[in-house]
């Protein structure tokens, strides 16, 4: 799994936010788009895409994309 995939993917989950903006370590919960609904979507994404579960406080623990990257893979 590389972090560029795991970036696309991730901010797949945005409608209205520039992909640009994500970056490893960009703090995703700052983002003017982020929400209980954004929350649950990556998630899903992850559950989808990479085969793993996190929960909410697993999501809540973490606050970069870098972060949350190195969760997912700790958990494959």
């Amino acid at each position: 799994m590389e972090i560029s995939d795991f970036i696309k993917n991730f901010s797949n989950q945005f409608d209205d936010t520039e992909s640009e903006v994500f970056m490893p370590n960009t703090t995703y919960k700052d983002l003017d788009e982020w929400s209980s609904l954004t929350a649950l979507a990556v998630i899903n994404m992850i559950n989808k895409k990479y085969n793993v579960n996190i929960n909410n406080d697993e999501l809540k623990s973490t606050s970069s994309i870098q972060e949350l990257f190195d969760l997912v893979q700790s958990k494959q």
